[in-house]
């Protein structure tokens, strides 16, 4: 018989799954917001959501015919809807060795904040019945887990988790743009990373996934320490992924530093939103449970807003 034990990585808080079963209630609505952009289907239908109006042809049925439309043109048109599809979700996760760091040797590096937010994401999803995948990636992909929404699957995706961050660079470019080649179908692409790379070869990745028509959400890690830069007194600063070391005095870098790391962001934020891909920083000493049902809800409330917008309601 074959050994049905699971491995959960070591890390995760004993109390993670209860964490993760009150997200779930608290969220419930939000993730159905969440998701719902990607459960729509480019082909036209009757089935779900009003999407454009065409004229009517013999043959139509006329329960669909608008006739507030005709009586205001004295012309048919039908109601086009968008058909419900199932969604299709894959999860990236940067194993590169930049992502073993940590501030503090009690807090969570960024790669067992990445891991956790995606167990946490995949049991949501699978939750409702969607189909979730996993790809690892550093210089290249290390494991792709193809979507799917079968009993074991969350099992599976934690499990891949484990394996933690090997001692290589990140190749943003070339990683997205086999995912894209690999990638048949639209899907709902979160992206989680440092994006310690170079920043106009990851941008070449992310408009390849827009133009095979995949949507991307990037969730861009940083440690607390990355965001503040509160270092005191000489300090040595060991490099990660052959970046070497460098003793110096971190006070008299911090400003200059802090405009570098708010323009890296505000560049990529203004750049990706050109794109249609959304951009949002975490924290990683931010409790999970709390930044990710704020970042759900807000999500929900940016989708509600696109949609009344594009289709003229509220």
């Amino acid at each position: 018989m074959a050994d049905s034990t699971i491995t959960i990585p070591s890390y995760f808080d004993p109390k993670l799954l209860a964490k993760i079963a009150r997200l779930d209630l608290r969220a419930r609505m939000v993730v159905e917001g969440f998701f719902s952009g990607m459960h729509r289907s480019p082909h036209r239908g009757v089935s779900v959501e009003f999407a454009a109006h065409r004229s009517y042809t013999q043959g139509d049925d006329l329960r669909h015919i608008d006739w507030r439309v005709f009586g205001r043109t004295d012309k048919y048109y039908i109601k086009e809807y968008e058909q419900e599809t199932n969604l299709e979700m894959m999860l990236m996760v940067d194993c590169s060795e930049s992502m073993s760091f940590r501030s503090k040797p009690d807090g969570m590096s960024k790669h067992d904040y990445a891991a956790t937010m995606t167990a946490a994401v995949s049991y949501l999803a699978l939750q409702q019945q969607d189909s979730v995948g996993l790809i690892l990636f550093d210089e290249t992909i290390t494991s792709f887990i193809r979507a799917s929404n079968r009993s074991r699957q969350w099992q599976i995706v934690t499990q891949a988790l484990s394996k933690g961050t090997g001692p290589t660079k990140t190749s943003l470019e070339s990683v997205l743009s086999e995912v894209a080649e690999r990638l048949s179908h639209r899907t709902l692409i979160i992206f989680i990373s440092d994006l310690f790379d170079d920043e106009e070869q990851f941008l070449r990745g992310m408009k390849l996934l827009r133009h095979r028509r995949h949507e991307p959400v990037v969730w861009n890690l940083w440690d607390r320490a990355e965001l503040e830069f509160s270092y005191t007194g000489p300090t040595k600063f060991a490099g990660l992924e052959d970046f070497g070391t460098l003793l110096t005095d971190p006070r008299s870098l911090r400003s200059r530093y802090l405009e570098e790391v708010a323009g890296f962001q505000g560049r990529l934020r203004a750049r990706l939103a050109r794109m249609n891909v959304e951009y949002t920083v975490f924290d990683t000493a931010s409790p999970l449970d709390v930044a990710l049902s704020h970042y759900l809800a807000s999500r929900s409330a940016r989708l509600r807003q696109r949609s009344s917008r594009v289709f003229g309601r509220g």
